[in-house]
C-alpha cells in the first residue's frame, strides 16, 4: 500500500514531496495542480481556462496519470517498475471500494468522483497501458500502435469526458479516445530520437518502416531520409485525421469546456507543424509550439 511517506521517498526532491502538509481539499488540489504545471505547461495553459471546479478535476486526473507514468520512468529495473505499478493498482482498487488512503491525490480524486459522473474503468486502462510500456514490443503496424495509444492516452480522454461533456446526450467515448490517440501519435512523432536514445524504444510501426525503406540503423544515426519523411507524414496524417474528427464534434461538449479543450487539441496538433518547420529533425532537438504560435492557436480556438 502506498502512503504519503512512500510518495516522498519515491519522488524525493521533486514537487511530490509532502512534509507536514495540511489535509484540506484546497491543498489536495494544489498538490495536483503543481504536478501538471511542472510536467505539461501547454496542457495546463489550455485547461486552466475551465471553470474552477472542472479545472481542478482535470488537475487531479492528470496527477494520477503522471504518477502512473512515473512508476515506469522513475524506476530502471523491470521488477521495480512492476512493483510500483502493482502498488498503484492496489491503491486504485482500494479507491474503487471507497477505502482510499489518506493522500492528496486520492482525496482530490474522491472529490472529483463525488462531483462528476466518473467511470473507474479508464483509470485501470491507463495502468494497462503502463504495463504495455514495461513489456515493450515494437508495434507491428499502425493498428497495433493505435491499440497501445488507446490505453496510454485514449484512456485519458475517457477519464476527462464526464467533466468536459457532462451535459451531452451523445456517447462521445470514441471521440475522446481518438483525441487521446492523436495526441499520443504526436508525442511519438516528436520524440523519435529521444525514445530511441534514452529508452531504446522504436514506436514507429515495423510494417510502415519497411514500406518506406527506413530501418533501425538509419534511425540510430538520426538520418532524415525521404523515406523517413514519408513515414513520418503517413503517421502525422493519421493523427491529423483524428484531430479533425474530434473538432467536428466540439459542439457536443459542454459550452464552458469547448474553448479549453479545442485549444489543447490545436496546441498539440501544432507540434506536428513545429517538427515540419525544423526539417523533420526529431532526433537532435525538442520541437515545441512557441509562445507566439500558441497564442495564435488559442485565438483560432476562440473563433
Amino acid at each position: 500500500m502506498m502512503t504519503e511517506e512512500y510518495y516522498s521517498k519515491q519522488h524525493e526532491g521533486r514537487i511530490y514531496m509532502l512534509i507536514n502538509q495540511p489535509s484540506t481539499i484546497t491543498f489536495d488540489y494544489a498538490y495536483c495542480e503543481k504536478i501538471i504545471k511542472h510536467h505539461s505547461k501547454s496542457f495546463y495553459y489550455a485547461f486552466s481556462g475551465l471553470p474552477k471546479e472542472k479545472a481542478r478535476a482535470v488537475y487531479a486526473i492528470y496527477a494520477f496519470c503522471r504518477i502512473a507514468d512515473d512508476c515506469v520512468d522513475e524506476n530502471k529495473k523491470i521488477d521495480e517498475q512492476l512493483t510500483a505499478l502493482d502498488q498503484l493498482a492496489n491503491e486504485l482498487y482500494l479507491f474503487s471500494k471507497g477505502e482510499e488512503i489518506n493522500h492528496p491525490l486520492w482525496r482530490a480524486l474522491r472529490d472529483v468522483f463525488n462531483r462528476f459522473d466518473m467511470d473507474i474503468q479508464p483509470f485501470y486502462e491507463q495502468l494497462t497501458g503502463q504495463r504495455m510500456d514495461i513489456h515493450f514490443m515494437m508495434p507491428a503496424n499502425l493498428s497495433s500502435l493505435e491499440v497501445y495509444s488507446k490505453y496510454v492516452a485514449g484512456s485519458v480522454g475517457k477519464m476527462l469526458l464526464p467533466i468536459i461533456a457532462s451535459e451531452s446526450q451523445k456517447n462521445l467515448h470514441h471521440v475522446a479516445e481518438n483525441l487521446g490517440i492523436a495526441m499520443q501519435l504526436t508525442n511519438i512523432l516528436r520524440d523519435v530520437g529521444e525514445d530511441y536514445r534514452d529508452k531504446g524504444r522504436i514506436y514507429l510501426p515495423l510494417e510502415e518502416m519497411k514500406r518506406y525503406s527506413y530501418h533501425e540503423v538509419l534511425l540510430s544515426e538520426g538520418s532524415i531520409t525521404q523515406g523517413f519523411i514519408n513515414l513520418w507524414e503517413y503517421l502525422a496524417t493519421r493523427a491529423e485525421y483524428l484531430y479533425d474528427n474530434f473538432t467536428q464534434h466540439i459542439d457536443e461538449f459542454d459550452k464552458d469546456s469547448r474553448f479549453p479543450v479545442l485549444s489543447s487539441a490545436y496546441i498539440y496538433q501544432g507540434i506536428l507543424n513545429s517538427v515540419r518547420k525544423s526539417g523533420y529533425d526529431c532526433f537532435n532537438q525538442k520541437n515545441y509550439v512557441s509562445a507566439v504560435e500558441m497564442a495564435k492557436l488559442v485565438a483560432r480556438a476562440s473563433m
